[in-house]
């Protein structure tokens, strides 16, 4: 069978290259191993928010009381929610599916082989033809080569644990080990985040990710440092025992690696199609092409940024050029991005070592620490921080972070702010909307 374009993988990205393409006209064709919907849907961002919001509720829950509330018994069912998310994520997967349908794309349950030439064998035994390719297969959970690392699992594991584990122990300092930290925390199990480095969150904003860090250790969240696992011994009762380097051994539940992700870039044919990869993944160009003529490449597989939002606009910005007539780019520039820990942090634009590095030590900043009115009536000693970072040349505010109560919704408005270039008198000359924890953003002198 000839098509138009052959999608191989169908996340975020590839789900959305096939529906553009196929609204211009195209005959499209996806090729999918797994599950329609990608990481994001199945086994990443959207579960894993859902599990936020559920453990939220044991804060929830403490503080109603200083608001007047009786809630006589708190008990959580961990079975409920698992199976009340997987249910969600059964229902989101046919809503992606529906939707390719509605754009008459062919889906062929196969994992897909590049053979030159146009060329997908498909696991099935069938061969098809695309005129153009484009391989948006995603990344997958980094796991280290440690003796007994069978016994760990990954965060694709997590949204199906039989029972919620008492003890846990999470390999790793980004945003995935904070998120699921704060997660079982929350829902009332002993956590320890292990950390071959001396911090957390690499790339964020010092002064925000040290917030994090105090208010982790307050909440009673164990962390140690410059700190690696030397092998993993599974006891008779089912529990870990870890033999670690730079730290005592200890015993655990429950293992968590969250050690980063790599590109599924193995098993595609890649070589055989003249496909180009750098550093573990796919090269490609602005215009998301490899070094293959017909080969396109999207999303976590290029590593570029690990988002699906930035997957999704590299996809549309595809189908539009090569199908839809247009000249379109994904931009990666200023792209907003959050750590859904508790409090969850946000953050667009340059930190401010970053824009010391590029505009010099005449840098401005500002910041607000305080504490969320709810937070004050809850007698809950938990202060927000935002800060925003100014070019000391023209005033334009060159990045804006954020740790606090709702801060990813806040700050995706405030995104656009950054991206349009407004200054910081444009800021200041904004009236305040009274009395929420946005208006800190307008309120800073």
């Amino acid at each position: 069978m000839s098509y138009d374009l052959v999608v191989i993988g169908a996340g975020s990205g590839g789900v959305r290259a096939a529906r553009i393409a196929a609204g211009h006209g195209a005959k499209v064709a996806i090729v999918e191993e797994f599950r329609v919907g990608g990481t994001c849907v199945i086994r990443g961002c959207v579960p894993k928010k859902l599990l936020i919001y559920g453990a939220h509720f044991a804060e929830d829950i403490e503080d109603a009381a200083r608001f007047g509330w009786d809630i006589p018994e708190r008990k959580f069912h961990w079975e409920t929610l698992r199976d009340n998310v997987l249910a969600e994520v059964d229902r989101l997967e046919g809503l992606y599916r529906q939707t390719l349908a509605n754009n008459d794309v062919d889906i062929f349950e196969a994992r897909g082989v590049l053979k030159g030439d146009g060329k997908v064998e498909l696991s099935t035994g069938e061969t098809i033809e695309g005129k153009k390719i484009l391989i948006a297969v995603g990344a997958r959970p980094n796991m280290p080569e440690i003796e007994g690392i069978e016994h760990a699992i990954s965060s694709n594991e997590v949204f199906h644990l039989e029972k919620l584990p008492k003890r846990v122990a999470i390999a790793g300092g980004g945003y995935i080990a904070n998120e699921f930290a704060g997660i079982f925390n929350e829902l009332g199990a002993r956590v320890c985040i292990i950390n071959r480095s001396d911090q957390i969150l690499r790339g964020y904003d010092e002064q925000v990710r040290d917030r994090l860090l105090q208010l982790s250790l307050t909440k009673g969240i164990v962390f140690h440092f410059n700190t690696t696992f030397e092998r993993i011994e599974k006891q008779e009762d089912g529990s870990l025992k870890l033999i670690m380097n730079g730290a005592d051994d200890m015993v655990v539940d429950q293992l968590l690696f969250a050690t980063g992700r790599k590109p599924n870039i193995e098993g595609l044919g890649l070589e055989d199609a003249g496909v180009e990869i750098e550093d573990g993944a796919i090269k490609v160009d602005d215009y998301s092409k490899t070094s293959a003529d017909n080969v396109w490449a999207v999303g976590d597989v290029t590593d570029r940024i690990q988002l699906t939002p930035v997957a999704i606009r590299e996809g549309h910005a595809f189908a539009d050029t090569e199908f839809g007539g247009m000249d379109r780019k994904a931009s990666h520039d200023c792209v907003p991005n959050a750590v859904f820990s508790h409090p969850p942090i946000a953050a667009v634009g340059l930190t401010e070592s970053q824009a010391r590095q590029k505009f010099g030590n005449e840098v401005k900043t500002y910041t607000s620490d305080f504490r969320a009115m709810k937070n004050v009536l809850a007698d809950r000693n938990e202060r927000s921080l935002y800060k925003l970072v100014v070019n000391p040349l023209n005033d334009k505010v060159v990045g804006i972070h954020m740790i606090g109560p709702e801060a990813p919704e806040i700050l995706q408005a405030a995104a656009i702010a950054v991206k349009a270039g407004l200054t910081k008198a444009q800021f200041d000359d904004t009236v305040a909307l009274h009395p929420t924890m946005a208006e800190e953003l307008v309120l800073m002198r």
